[in-house]
């Protein structure tokens, strides 16, 4: 008797880890990204810390880590990297991101999130904090491809990475060029990247003619714009979340920039205070 009930609930736990595999393999690569793209919409508050690798315009490659706390609705965010605290929350000083550095000149610092001293070779701002940017990007793309979907986009199987199982997807866009782009009344090199759902980092890089995304813009001006975001996109979707725990983009010339989420935390609740500049645990 007590075989046979021994017997039975192994037989249980076997159909249900059976059970459990075939939900987890039965996804399509589109049942993945479709997944991914509607987590994105419903996230509201997330805290990670992220590692960056940013290909640099003189040569080689930027890195960067940092501590994140990000808030959707109002738009708040909190950084932590190496000793510099930035703090930035939506309709609150002047539109600026207060920092505090932890080098000279020691005092804090209202700035502006798109001016050159935030920006420098960074790829990204504060706007594309959180995952909607890239959501946004992927999205566009599906849209774009249609019926053509499975010709770009691959899914790999499940792998873990950063500590976290996840499901890989590679994204092929093997047409990837440059085009020619005219430019028309006041646009400028953010304004262009945005209309082609493009990275202005790569704008930049390829018209030589840019020192930087600050450069005013001539209309009649003919620049070379991608045509699509990257040539090949890896990316890991955790398969909890349904959430980018690492993504890797190249272009024609080899990695472009990657990211990396540790120590991911979905709709945290934050405590009172916390995007504030005299919460307990700052030092501005």
């Amino acid at each position: 008797m007590v075989r046979l009930r021994y017997f039975l609930i192994v037989t249980f736990l076997v159909s249900l880890m059976d059970n459990f595999r075939a939900q987890k393999t039965d996804y399509t690569c589109k049942d993945v990204i479709s997944k991914m793209i509607t987590s994105i919409k419903e996230v509201k508050s997330l805290k990670y810390n992220l590692k960056i690798t940013e290909r640099a315009k003189k040569g080689g490659f930027n890195y960067y880590e940092s501590s994140v706390k990000f808030n959707k609705n109002p738009r708040q965010i909190y950084l932590y990297i190496k000793g510099i605290e930035l703090l930035w929350v939506q309709g609150q000083n002047k539109g600026k991101a207060l920092v505090k550095p932890n080098s000279f000149p020691y005092i804090n610092l209202n700035l502006d999130p798109m001016g050159s001293l935030m920006r420098q070779d960074q790829h990204h701002t504060l706007n594309e904090m959180g995952y909607d940017y890239f959501g946004h990007i992927i999205e566009t793309s599906v849209v774009k491809l249609g019926t053509k979907f499975n010709e770009r986009f691959t899914l790999v199987g499940e792998e873990k990475i950063n500590n976290r199982m996840a499901y890989k997807v590679i994204i092929e866009n093997k047409d990837f060029s440059y085009f020619s782009y005219t430019i028309g009344e006041n646009e400028s090199i953010t304004s262009i990247a945005r209309k082609f759902f493009v990275s202005e980092y790569m704008i930049v890089e390829k018209n030589r003619k840019f020192k930087d995304y600050f450069d005013l813009l001539e209309p009649g001006t003919v620049i070379q714009v991608p045509n699509w975001y990257c040539k090949t996109t890896i990316l890991w979707i955790d398969s909890f979340y349904f959430l980018p725990i690492s993504v890797k983009i190249m272009d024609d010339k080899g990695l472009f920039e990657e990211y990396n989420y540790n120590f991911l935390q979905v709709n945290p609740k934050f405590e009172e205070g916390e995007f504030t500049r005299n919460y307990k645990d700052y030092k501005f």
